[in-house]
């Protein structure tokens, strides 16, 4: 049997592809290169949720390959905590934060005029900020909090910092070389990428159920329409924003052991944590750091990826039949008039 058709088998049945097997038997089936082949040198990398679970996983890994860090934390004593032990554990001074809370659009303009003032050119930006709440939680204009913090933000943030990312594209190398600043890999699209979740595969894009009914509301499906509509966003970035200024990548990381998953989902972890079943946070991290830094993630956009394969993003005939393109209009009318930003027609 060819690799690609064991891949596939693992994909279909689920629990070996989402579970600490899948990446295992992916990595050396695959042969995968070591992270700690790459480097970050000379990059800037922005990241939300970076102070626990995969966030504070990937934030370690980022740290260690050389790249500027740009964390963006809600709590300015968590945030001030992991930039000084980033700076510790990888001899990398390059560590910053930015102090937002990402279910207020004014904390995010804020932010995003910090980063752009700071770091005109940014790399990679990841949304990875994300919480599955049991309770229904709202932001402080009334939207589900899950909504406003894994849909509405990341659309206003990477709006508000396109022009910073698209400057990665366009920084002139003959300048560089004048000045005896040459880095090749600075003058290539910048990366958008989001972290999204399998329980995406469990809910259909619809758009006037985005947000829940009180009276139906639970949190693991809430989460999972969240998680659709942030895959399907991406999908729409990269129709709109050309390959060679920005490629776009969404991703999930399997079934992982964080703080958040064992407090939100007890039951599941009691299950598969005795197991040995639940990812790490550095496996859960493996494939947001690959798509940060490996070449081939450069030549595709709008992808939803898992164990660094690029994956379809329906398990289901509900959820294919459900992704229209009125859907789809639906939910890009609904980020623009939500937060406020709108794509200029010369960012395309």
């Amino acid at each position: 049997m060819s690799n690609a058709k064991i891949d596939a088998f693992l994909e279909k049945t689920i629990v070996p592809s989402f579970s600490s097997l899948g990446i295992r038997i992916r990595s050396r089936l695959y042969g995968w290169p070591e992270l700690s082949s790459y480097s970050l040198h000379g990059q800037t990398v922005v990241l939300t949720g970076a102070t626990s679970g995969i966030g504070k996983a990937a934030a370690h890994r980022y740290a260690a390959l050389g790249a500027t860090l740009v964390i963006i934390a809600r709590n300015p004593d968590k945030a001030q905590q992991q930039v000084n032990a980033l700076k510790k554990t990888s001899g990398n001074n390059n560590i910053h934060s930015v102090i937002a809370d990402l279910g207020n659009h004014d904390q995010v303009h804020t932010a995003a005029c910090e980063i752009a003032e700071k770091w005109p050119v940014i790399h990679v930006l990841v949304h990875n900020a994300g919480a599955l709440f049991n309770k229904r939680q709202r932001a402080q204009n009334g939207t589900d909090l899950s909504v406003e913090l894994m849909v509405a933000s990341p659309f206003l943030l990477t709006g508000l910092l396109l022009d910073c990312l698209k400057a990665s594209s366009t920084i002139d190398l003959a300048q560089q070389q004048a000045n005896e600043q040459i880095d090749n890999r600075s003058a290539v699209p910048a990366r958008v990428i989001t972290m999204s979740s399998g329980g995406m595969y469990t809910e259909a894009l619809h758009v006037d159920r985005l947000e829940m009914r009180d009276e139906n509301y639970q949190g693991a499906s809430q989460y999972a329409r969240a998680k659709r509509a942030q895959v399907v966003l991406n999908e729409m970035w990269a129709e709109r924003v050309q390959a060679q200024h920005i490629v776009f990548h969404s991703l999930h990381p399997g079934w992982v052991k964080t703080p958040g998953i064992t407090e939100a989902l007890p039951g599941f972890s009691k299950v598969l944590g005795p197991l040995g079943l639940l990812r790490t946070p550095d496996e859960g991290a493996d494939s947001l750091l690959w798509l940060s830094v490996d070449p081939s993630a450069l030549k595709t956009s709008g992808g939803f990826w898992h164990d660094r394969v690029m994956r379809d993003i329906d398990m289901s005939d509900k959820s294919r039949k459900a992704d229209t393109p009125a859907q789809r209009s639906a939910l890009w009318q609904w980020c623009e008039s939500h937060t406020g930003w709108q794509l200029p027609t010369t960012a395309r």
